[in-house]
């Protein structure tokens, strides 16, 4: 030791830790989860409102007409609207100014209360949306649907890595991403049961969002805070205590002196917005702007937003449409289940890997198929129609298995104690900053691009792939508060990296 407090916690503590993965680390897990549920609901209902014609009317009134009567030559540009796509995006906007408040009050409350925070405002939005008599109390719903998505996806996926053991993190972490396609592929369910209720079908669909609300609050209630945010804010005893419950084991020591040296050293931090610019965690800092917009990049969200928009914009029908949304739905979920029993196993980098390399050959393919048979006076065949829609399950269950859930793993497991609020609003504001421009974008895109959307997406797929291959490194099984040392031994990040002071 040097006399000052040191800037990393010790390495090698993490062979001491005892432990196992107890039942109340799973309840409060899935509890926590739900965020993830509220999350893709809205994602997946998006899509199937804005392509119903009662909704349309309603608040849409241009984008109705040139659905119903559109020439040919229109066949990718019927759905673009600005004011459409602004329904949509509304609520990422919302949710990136949201996230920098969810950071004060996860580091200077607790994860718990911002846990809470984002169901109470999920429940707002959901009454709002549902009972919307004009558009601007249709986007005051937005927004505040919004402000949950940022309170939200700023606290659970660090819940969820906080409370997880080393061994299992990355299983415990993707219940985030699979309560999220779980939370789309029923919201394709309610679109496909809704869309024939005229005239409040779309009512219910936004309205229905109120019931993971309802259950993400009241489970609010009885979440455990994390052991790492009691010790934050000087409650030793408490969290020692919990440490031990959630462990389901007394002897905890080595884990918790990681926990209190990380906090000593949070402590020193008094403006961690500033502290995360410093060259020491520079690697963070960079993966936290690429790792989060890669994940966008990938198209999944155009895909979810849009799923009944574009393949009626394809040439399939309405109830077509819906249908194979839920099966997108469907296969995200399996995607999802995979990536769990993987994660742990195999590592993030093989997962990303493959999934990208799937990725880009779907959409590369999809491109050619639409290309020369799509188009003008050219209408999709069946079989052809049939070959996209399998294309694109392919390319959904390569982004479940890999971007989806580990574009939010990945980022929430890498950031030290003291700058880990700050890490993660980096995280969700860049999420939310790509969600938003693609969301406005992406009708005009596909309008303009046409065919090119799929790759102009499979470009950034293959740009991904490379940046993983050669500057992610391995963080499978690496102990939250000793990950500052897979750093130092990466081929890249170790020569940009200070000497440590130890």
């Amino acid at each position: 030791m040097t006399g000052v407090l040191p800037t990393v916690v010790a390495e090698g503590r993490a062979q001491q830790y005892e432990g196992r993965t107890t039942t109340i680390v799973l309840l409060t897990c899935i509890v926590a989860a739900l965020g993830g549920g509220l999350f893709g609901y809205d994602i997946g209902i998006s899509g199937g409102v804005t392509s119903m014609d009662d909704f349309l009317k309603k608040f849409f009134k241009t984008v109705y007409n040139r659905k119903h009567f559109h020439s040919h030559d229109q066949d990718y540009c019927k759905y673009d609207n600005q004011g459409l796509a602004a329904f949509t995006s509304s609520l990422y906007i919302a949710g990136l100014v949201a996230t920098f408040g969810a950071s004060y009050t996860t580091r200077t409350y607790g994860r718990r209360p911002t846990i809470l925070i984002a169901g109470l405002c999920f429940l707002i939005g959901a009454a709002l949306n549902a009972a919307a008599m004009d558009l601007w109390m249709l986007l005051i719903g937005r927004i505040m649907l919004g402000i949950g998505v940022g309170f939200g996806n700023q606290a659970v996926p660090v819940y969820l890595s906080e409370m997880a053991p080393p061994h299992w993190r990355g299983g415990l972490n993707m219940l985030f991403q699979l309560v999220t396609t779980i939370g789309i592929l029923c919201a394709n369910l309610v679109n496909y049961g809704t869309q024939k209720l005229t005239p409040w079908g779309w009512r219910l669909s936004l309205g229905l969002a109120g019931v993971p609300a309802f259950l993400m609050t009241l489970g609010g209630f009885f979440l455990l805070e994390t052991p790492n945010s009691l010790v934050e804010r000087g409650q030793y005893e408490e969290g020692k205590r919990l440490l031990r419950k959630i462990r389901g084991t007394d002897n905890v020591q080595a884990e918790f002196d990681d926990l209190v040296e990380a906090s000593e050293i949070a402590q020193t931090v008094r403006h961690p917005f500033r502290n995360i610019l410093q060259t020491r965690n520079r690697p963070q800092l960079v993966m936290a702007f690429f790792l989060p917009a890669f994940q966008l990049l990938t198209g999944i969200n155009s895909i979810l937003f849009y799923a009944p928009v574009l393949f009626q914009s394809l040439g399939f029908g309405a109830n077509a449409s819906l249908y194979s949304s839920v099966l997108t739905g469907a296969v995200m979920v399996i995607g999802s289940l995979i990536t769990i029993a993987l994660v742990d196993r195999v590592g993030r980098r093989k997962l990303l890997i493959t999934g990208g390399i799937v990725m880009v050959l779907c959409q590369v393919i999809i491109a050619i198929i639409l290309a020369n048979k799509y188009g003008g006076e050219k209408k999709l065949s069946k079989v052809f129609s049939s070959v996209v829609t399998v294309l694109i399950c392919f390319f959904v269950l390569g982004f479940a298995t890999s971007w989806g859930g580990l574009g939010w793993l990945v980022p929430s497991e890498i950031f030290p104690l003291e700058i880990r609020s700050a890490g993660q609003s980096v995280v969700v504001s860049v999420n939310l900053l790509f969600t938003f421009a693609i969301a406005q974008s992406f009708l005009a895109m596909l309008c303009g691009l046409k065919y090119g959307i799929f790759l102009f997406f499979a470009f950034w797929e293959a740009i991904m792939t490379v940046y993983v291959i050669f500057l992610l490194p391995e963080t499978k099984d690496v102990p939250l508060e000793e990950m500052v040392h897979v750093w130092r031994k990466h081929w890249f990040w170790s020569k940009t990296l200070p000497a440590l002071d130890i």
